[in-house]
């Protein structure tokens, strides 16, 4: 694992202080993020930013949940951002870096358009996780399979993970 991710798997595991649901859940997010982008070809500089991405991506469910009670997806995704600055903000990311991972974080719920093959991956990596910790209907998986995931490891995970390859 490189240094930056290391340093912000911990840092976020910090923010999440008590709070093991979230932290179990962004550690598979990065996992299937991770082997997505290796799987798929994917540089290792832009898998790096994914992967912190992967990290961050629910960073304001905590404070959407203070706040307004509840933490729908265009919730976190308009208060996520300000988040991640402020945690990378004392990181070594760069500028660009820190505005694509808020990208990604301020999109991570949004289907269409698809903002480049990160975003896929994020979106693919957090479906599988959240498919299987809702219970989602085998109706709901086989349209999300047909409908959402379009890498082909993606869709090879996702149909062997709920047996929708047989």
């Amino acid at each position: 694992m490189q240094k930056r991710i290391r340093d912000l798997y911990l840092a976020m595991s910090e923010f999440d202080r008590g709070r093991p649901d979230l932290i179990q859940h962004f550690t598979k997010v990065h996992a299937y993020a991770a082997l997505i982008a290796e799987c798929e070809g994917m540089d290792a500089h832009t898998s790096e930013v994914l992967q912190a991405a992967a990290l961050v991506h629910d960073i304001a469910i905590s404070l959407c949940d203070q706040r307004y009670g509840s933490h729908p997806g265009p919730l976190q995704e308009q208060e996520g951002p300000a988040l991640v600055r402020s945690l990378l903000s004392g990181m070594d990311f760069t500028a660009e870096e820190t505005e694509r991972i808020c990208t990604l974080v301020g999109e991570h719920h949004t289907l269409s358009p698809i903002d480049g093959i990160d975003h896929q991956i994020l979106l693919e990596a957090d479906f599988l996780v959240n498919c299987y910790s809702h219970g989602t209907s085998r109706e709901g998986l086989e349209h999300t399979l047909s409908e959402v995931i379009a890498t082909g490891t993606g869709k090879r995970l996702f149909a062997v993970m709920f047996g929708l390859d047989k």
